[in-house]
């Protein structure tokens, strides 16, 4: 029997794990992927391993990063496997020696924690994106919010968010929440999301009827979402770099440029993103 051009691709999604737990599983998932493209080449085919990336990427990544791999993979051959969670348990990882290539973060502050412990290959720092917050709310319950002010009424119910202490979507959504003068009035009703994504699928399910999330991954059947005023929360300035500790910077430095380049930004602000600066 011969076997040939096999490829292994995993994605991960970082939800409800905890860092620790989280970077173990991930170390387990990249060897046995490892030796699932060795057993697939041993003594049936010729042809070269293709080369590989691995990327964190913060949740609210999810849906343009996605289709960013696939397009990257479809214009290069390099197989992109993607890491999705909350921006500060990846950090976690990555500091416990994650195998990372790529680091995107939903902020800069975690690039600068990485960067001050000597983690991020110098130069290779770049803001893709601005994010932006999106109140969203579930069909099937809709109680007609239209603006955050609406979430005072108590008869609404649990509100989600992302985990203030590790997810800068949460951050955003608490700070917003702050600056109307209703986070200490509805502090007792937030349910939190490890991440921002699982914040959202709360709404989804109809466990919680409304909660605030990343406008990127708010465009679902099973809500509808208004676009939360920026001026509400601090800008959260997008940010990937390569890791010092990279095995494929070649590849990395190619994906860098693949997202900053026309068809990564078409992608991103398709996606609900904002460009960066200068773009």
């Amino acid at each position: 029997m011969t076997v040939s051009g096999i490829r292994v691709t995993i994605r991960v999604l970082w939800e409800g794990i905890s860092s620790r737990i989280a970077g173990i599983a991930f170390l387990c998932v990249w060897i046995l992927a490892g030796v699932a493209v060795a057993l697939s080449g041993c003594g049936v085919s010729d042809a070269p391993e293709s080369p590989s990336l691995t990327v964190a990427a913060a949740a609210s990544l999810y849906s343009a990063f996605t289709e960013i791999g696939r397009e990257f993979q479809e214009e290069t051959g390099i197989v992109v496997t993607i890491a999705f969670g909350a921006s500060g348990q990846l950090t976690q990882q990555i500091e416990n020696g994650a195998p990372f290539d790529v680091f995107a973060s939903a902020n800069e502050a975690y690039l600068d924690r990485l960067d001050a412990r000597g983690l991020i290959l110098p130069g290779s720092r770049m803001v893709y994106a601005h994010g932006r917050l999106a109140l969203v709310v579930h069909r099937g319950s809709d109680p007609g919010i239209e603006r955050l002010e609406d979430l005072a009424n108590p008869a609404l119910g649990p509100i989600a968010i992302a985990n203030p202490d590790h997810a800068p979507y949460g951050a955003a959504a608490r700070q917003a929440l702050e600056r109307v003068g209703l986070w200490e009035g509805v502090s007792s009703r937030i349910v939190m999301g490890e991440n921002v994504r699982q914040a959202l699928q709360f709404v989804q399910t109809g466990d919680a009827p409304v909660g605030i999330v990343a406008r990127s991954i708010a465009d679902v059947p099973e809500v509808r979402y208004v676009v939360i005023p920026d001026d509400l929360y601090d800008p959260l300035s997008q940010s990937l770099a390569i890791l010092k500790a990279s095995a494929h910077p070649d590849e990395a430095r190619r994906f860098v440029e693949f997202v900053g380049g026309p068809a990564g930004q078409a992608i991103l602000q398709r996606h609900g993103f904002d460009p960066p600066e200068g773009r």
